[in-house]
């Protein structure tokens, strides 16, 4: 194993708002809607749409949803940042003899600063962890990005673990103890969604995220019938991957389905997709059709969740010499 202060084990997150201001939401919108791994769209049409549309429009509604889920407290703030921090101290307990840091790929602490500031201290090499367990385009290749434009330091990246056993084995024990003395009824997998065109052109996620849930579902010894998988998150108008997690429990309520859990194992740890979308705005919709909805909360800084990151990092450098 490399030296503490030869070698940097990062846990690399999407990125939050700073506040849940519409100033902050904007200005963490306008940094990730600009990155053209994630909108792909000509710079000529798409810049004034976002900054004189949606950003106007959008970061005043955003700014409220987190609000409504924004953790108090000096050690608070979004969920997903005060999430991720406790699982880079997590994971720093399991690799006692590596640095472990977390960092952002928008918003703060940027990953580009994190890396320089690494580099400043004697830093040589950088293991960056994306905390997406699917491989994307849109986002494990724009962490990618910002390692190659990385100076004065080696960098590698661990691109996806959706089948690792240890990862599977954490999410099968959590959905496990979320269940733990009731009847869970039908179990929905909800991952991010993505345009189709990305899947079209190569993009592995939708395959991945479909390995990843059958593993899991495989692991819980669960029929084929009492499990399945949808998308959330669309946004705008192009077509997106389908079903969508809202059409999918419309459907299951119109089958007469009216307990279902859901697992967003995409997310390494809860953020507003998770708990603003699906355990609050969905959990109602899903309400007015009869239903009950029981979100089962991510990995977040669970003990076996920094176990199987670990390992995961352990072979990484295993291989890298």
């Amino acid at each position: 194993m490399p030296s503490r202060n030869d070698t940097v084990l990062v846990l690399v997150n999407l990125g939050t708002p700073e506040a849940p201001t519409p100033r902050a939401v904007r200005r963490y919108l306008s940094e990730f809607l600009h990155d053209r791994r994630v909108v792909d769209l000509t710079r000529w049409l798409w810049c004034p749409l976002l900054h004189f549309v949606i950003l106007p429009l959008r970061s005043p509604v955003v700014a409220k949803k987190y609000a409504s889920i924004w953790v108090p407290g000096a050690e608070g703030g979004s969920p997903l940042a005060v999430h991720t921090r406790r699982l880079a101290a997590a994971v720093q307990r399991e690799m006692p003899d590596l640095r472990v840091v977390d960092a952002m790929r928008y918003g703060q602490p940027k990953l580009a600063g994190v890396i320089d500031r690494l580099r400043d201290e004697g830093v040589r090499r950088v293991l960056a962890l994306p905390l997406y367990p699917q491989y994307s385009t849109s986002t494990t290749a724009s962490v990618g990005d910002v390692l190659k434009r990385a100076g004065g330091v080696q960098t590698r990246m661990v691109e996806d673990y959706h089948v690792d056993a240890g990862w599977i084995d954490a999410v099968a024990a959590s959905i496990l103890a979320n269940r733990a003395g009731r009847d869970g009824g039908f179990l929905l997998f909800s991952f991010h969604g993505l345009p189709q065109r990305f899947i079209d052109a190569g993009d592995p996620y939708a395959r991945q995220c479909e390995a990843g849930a059958r593993a899991i579902a495989q692991r819980l010894g669960l029929a084929d019938d009492a499990w399945g998988l949808s998308y959330q998150s669309r946004f705008g108008r192009e077509r997106w991957l389908e079903p969508s997690t809202s059409a999918t429990l419309q459907s299951l309520a119109a089958r007469g389905i009216r307990q279902v859990d859901v697992v967003a194992p995409g997310f390494a740890v809860d953020c507003i997709e998770t708990l603003e979308e699906v355990a609050m705005m969905l959990a109602e919709e899903f309400a007015t059709h009869g239903g009950t909805l029981n979100y089962i909360p991510c990995l977040n800084d669970s003990p076996a969740h920094a176990q199987a990151l670990a390992a995961i990092a352990r072979r990484a450098l295993e291989d890298w010499r």
